[in-house]
């Protein structure tokens, strides 16, 4: 089987200096950084053959508004403590993408105040206007955005693929506990060799 590059998106969640690099906010707070950063030099390495293949790179930022106005009960009640160490917040440099990553010119970028790369985003609509049917998805972190945007994904009925050697997490177990609820009811699980294998067509 091999995957039609036109038709093929590769989602690369949140490879952002806030996850990735030394002086983020997850650095200053003692966050062991080197599994993020193998994962996101992997989707940075396939996101170079995928496009290319064809295929549509998207990358994703989560970016909350100056002062955490559009927060909600993410930042208000649920993670407050990402306020509280200004995480993510727009303007601050924490929120933009890590040097570790090399977006192309035409490639797309998706900042989203949620979980999910499809809540208050216009991700959706981008996949629909080029025709896209199928998705991979790599990046960090495994448990929460990644997981988040997986299941919303695959929920819409395109065929979708978690990366599962280029997504990672600060828990090891919390890793390998949403990539086995991932693979159970969302997506296949494949490695980076393997897709790359198939993007080769």
């Amino acid at each position: 089987m091999t995957l039609e590059g036109d038709k093929t998106a590769l989602i690369v969640i949140d490879p952002q200096v806030s996850f990735c690099d030394q002086g983020g906010s997850m650095d200053r707070q003692g966050r062991d950084l080197a599994p993020l950063q193998l994962a996101v030099t992997q989707c940075d390495l396939i996101a170079d053959h995928a496009r290319n293949a064809g295929a549509t790179i998207i990358w994703t930022r989560m970016v909350f508004a100056p002062g955490y106005t559009d927060g909600g009960e993410l930042t208000n009640r649920i993670r407050p403590n990402l306020a509280k160490i200004g995480a993510l917040e727009r303007g601050s440099g924490d929120e933009e993408l890590s040097l570790l990553v090399s977006p192309a010119p035409e490639d797309v970028i998706i900042d989203k105040p949620r979980f999910s790369a499809l809540i208050n985003t216009g991700l959706e609509q981008v996949l629909k206007d080029r025709g896209i049917t199928t998705v991979i998805v790599g990046g960090v972190t495994t448990s929460m955005c990644v997981e988040s945007t997986v299941r919303d994904i695959g929920q819409r009925d395109y065929r979708t693929y978690v990366l599962t050697d280029a997504c990672a997490d600060f828990d090891t177990k919390v890793h390998e506990a949403s990539l086995a609820a991932m693979q159970f009811g969302f997506a296949t699980g494949i490695s980076v060799d393997d897709a790359l294998t198939l993007l080769k067509g």
